[in-house]
């Protein structure tokens, strides 16, 4: 069975692609476990320079992949370059920290000796989504791999060439065959693969729907999960908010990769006594970017990612207005090819419209005002989300006391939510389980196993 893909920025059909059938997946599988039980064994110091030479492989090619990015899923060439130098930085921090954070770690209890070690589980299936597709699947497999597993990534075939270009980046960088396997396949053989005995765990990015479905198949199969989804970032400014740096972040948080990003600065809550200079600002701001061409390095704002995801926008602009809100910039998809939505700034927003409670994936902020530290704490715990939060103050005391109360796996002050592989990533309430980056996403795919020694005694 073939599909194909196109072209965001164009509408255009750009490659034809076979899906593999069961019997290839399962292949893919078995050959994964047998890679397994080599890698396993590689001491830590062999991977470490592996990933460095993955670093480097990144690098030399990172133009090309991407070009392969942009023409898949829409993303603005500047963000894709980054996104890709970010990837070569976090094999670069494993490679330098992985010894340390998998160090054993002594217990002292009531035997002569105990220790707790961080070892392998062996095959981890990743499922992930388009909107960052090196960046997901380098996010999960970089510290799968270091900690001694091997992987299969199932990508979106919404970027197939992304995916396999992902897979040779292993290889160029000289990995051992099959420690890193792409499969280019639908859900219905993926249930297949995560059913087999020596797949021993299951990650997934992406919506909470499917985070429901992926740990519903995780539980059937008695596996272990991990679940990046939704998110509806609340990013809070408060009255003594530098002004200027908080406009500037907010249009960029909002509007990275076309709005495309679960970690999106997505509901805007203003402090009333500031809410005019803001929203004056940020609206000129969103309504100067330019629009265009991804593979332009001027363009800001590229295209979403299909039809679908355009009619999406002009459903929560509509839903908006019919309640009371009102449009301050953009509110409407493009002329011409593609599926562009202009940059969207709404004012009036309430907390019953779908453009605060729904995740808006796309270039849409919605402004509401509050006037207290605790009306803003209740609007940002208003949401079945709970991934990331923003809070902007010049009173950083004040910033991590707020950032206590709410309900988020990571809170930024004076910074828009952002992943660094130093820091554990993650959220709480329908944003996911477990946690990505840092040490603790290193061990979430271990065993965790207690050594117990005594004396021998009759």
């Amino acid at each position: 069975m073939k599909f194909t893909t196109v072209n965001p920025a164009t509408d255009e059909t750009i490659g034809e692609h076979e899906l593999m059938g069961p019997e290839q997946a399962m292949g893919i599988v078995g050959k994964a476990h047998e890679a397994f039980l080599r890698w396993r064994s590689v001491p830590l110091e062999k991977k470490a320079e592996l990933f460095r030479n993955l670093a480097q492989v990144m690098r030399n090619g990172k133009e090309r992949y991407a070009k392969l990015a942009v023409m898949e899923m829409g993303k603005p060439l500047k963000q894709a370059i980054s996104e890709v130098e970010k990837c070569a930085v976090t094999a670069e921090i494993y490679a330098d920290n992985a010894a340390g954070w998998l160090q054993e770690e002594i217990v002292h209890a009531d035997g002569k000796k105990h220790f707790v070690r961080f070892e392998p589980l062996g095959v981890i299936l990743s499922i992930m989504p388009w909107n960052f597709p090196f960046w997901q699947a380098f996010r999960f497999g970089i510290p799968t791999l270091i900690a001694g597993n091997v992987s299969i990534l199932k990508h979106s075939n919404v970027v197939p060439q992304c995916a396999l270009a992902i897979q040779e980046i292993f290889i160029q960088a000289g990995f051992p065959q099959h420690v890193y396997s792409t499969a280019i396949t639908n859900h219905e053989v993926i249930e297949k693969v995560a059913a087999s005995p020596v797949v021993q765990g299951i990650s997934l990015t992406g919506s909470t729907e499917a985070g429901a479905k992926i740990a519903a198949l995780a539980g059937k199969n008695l596996k272990k999960c991990v679940l990046e989804l939704g998110g509806s970032d609340p990013f809070i400014v408060l009255e003594d908010a530098n002004i200027p740096a908080a406009v500037k972040n907010g249009v960029f948080g909002r509007t990275m990769n076309n709005g495309q990003s679960c970690i999106a600065a997505k509901r805007f809550l203003v402090h009333t006594s500031i809410a005019d200079t803001f929203t004056k600002e940020f609206t000129a701001q969103m309504g100067a970017l330019v629009v265009g061409d991804p593979m332009d390095i001027k363009t800001d704002v590229g295209p979403l990612v299909n039809k679908q995801g355009v009619e999406g926008m002009e459903g929560f602009v509509q839903d908006a207005v019919s309640h009371g809100a009102e449009i301050l910039c953009g509110g409407k998809r493009s002329r011409g090819k593609g599926y562009f939505f202009e940059p969207t700034a709404l004012g009036k927003v309430t907390s019953s419209m779908k453009v605060f409670k729904d995740e808006v994936f796309g270039p849409i902020a919605p402004i509401i005002l509050f006037s207290t530290d605790k009306e803003a704490i209740e609007l940002a715990n208003d949401s079945e989300f709970g991934l990331g939060a923003s809070i902007w103050t010049s009173n950083l005391e004040r910033g991590k006391k707020m950032g206590e109360q709410i309900e988020a796996g990571d809170v930024f002050i004076n910074s828009i939510v952002k992943s660094d592989a130093r820091m554990p990533f993650g959220g709480v309430k329908k944003s996911g389980i477990g946690r990505e980056l840092s040490k603790y996403g290193l061990r979430e795919f271990t065993n965790i196993k207690g050594y117990n020694v005594y004396d021998a005694q009759l």
